[in-house]
């Protein structure tokens, strides 16, 4: 993508917490690393099962290539789960300021001088029982030799706004410590701004941005290509997937639906 500056004529954004310039950055950063083009040999990575999608085109009364298009967002979504992340654990490096900062290895976020430590999720129920014990264990260290330090762990998408002692299982044992807490993403924006409303504040923002982003690139953030490439194939489309799958078994030479 081309690199675009900041529209002159870019409406306010209002944020005291972090600039429109750096807030029109970062989301830009993010959208860049969010957004994906789709052609056949990426659509067809994972090997695309046409029986599956005959089954949804016919169940669902959709055309094959709306069913491939939800397919495709299916599939972007899984890889844009990563530019979220980007936007959430990032957004830090213009937010609180030199104190709070985002390593390149190690823990997501980190203030130093106040010795905290950040692990950030999107969601509450993102990690399993390994992963959960990983990272307990992980702070747990941290609290043995840094007997001042805090460690959080962030939750985006959590089930209510908390700030509270991080109570897991780690080898069937339970485990808790006032210093290693589980924190929604509005109390720890309350903790680095100072202000309790500053997320709910990023939130009413952002549809803002983003499109302000959108509008201003000169290339499409998502190019589909898919059903062109499928062309290649033949005329018919569902035809062109069996083919694309099948097209080393037996019989398959000669493949043609009638539907």
């Amino acid at each position: 993508m081309e690199n675009q500056l900041m529209p002159t004529s870019l409406r306010k954004y209002n944020l005291s917490f972090i600039s429109d310039a750096d807030l029109f950055k970062h989301v830009k950063d993010a959208v860049e690393v969010y957004s994906a083009s789709m052609d056949l040999k990426k659509f067809n990575k994972n090997l695309i099962d046409p029986i599956k999608l005959t089954f949804d085109k016919i169940v669902y009364k959709k055309t094959i290539e709306e069913i491939i298009d939800s397919e495709i967002i299916r599939q972007l979504d899984k890889t844009n789960t990563n530019g979220i992340g980007y936007f959430h654990q990032n957004i830090f490096k213009y937010i609180g300021g030199e104190a709070w900062f985002v390593p390149k290895e190690g823990f997501d976020i980190v203030n130093e001088s106040q010795n905290i430590y950040v692990e950030m999720k999107n969601k509450h129920n993102t990690m399993n029982s390994s992963a959960s014990q990983k990272t307990y264990m992980k702070m747990q260290n941290v609290i043995i030799n840094e007997p001042q330090a805090v460690c959080m762990l962030v939750e985006v998408i959590a089930k209510k706004s908390q700030n509270i002692a991080w109570e897991t299982t780690v080898d069937k044992v339970k485990m808790k410590h006032e210093s290693i807490r589980r924190v929604s993403i509005d109390k720890f924006y309350e903790i680095v701004t100072g202000s309790k409303t500053s997320f709910k504040e990023l939130c009413l923002a952002l549809p803002i941005v983003v499109k302000d982003v959108v509008d201003s690139m000169m290339e499409e953030v998502v190019k589909n290509t898919v059903i062109t490439d499928l062309k290649d194939y033949g005329t018919n489309t569902l035809t062109s997937i069996y083919l694309l799958a099948f097209h080393k078994y037996d019989g398959f030479e000669d493949f043609v639906l009638t539907c």
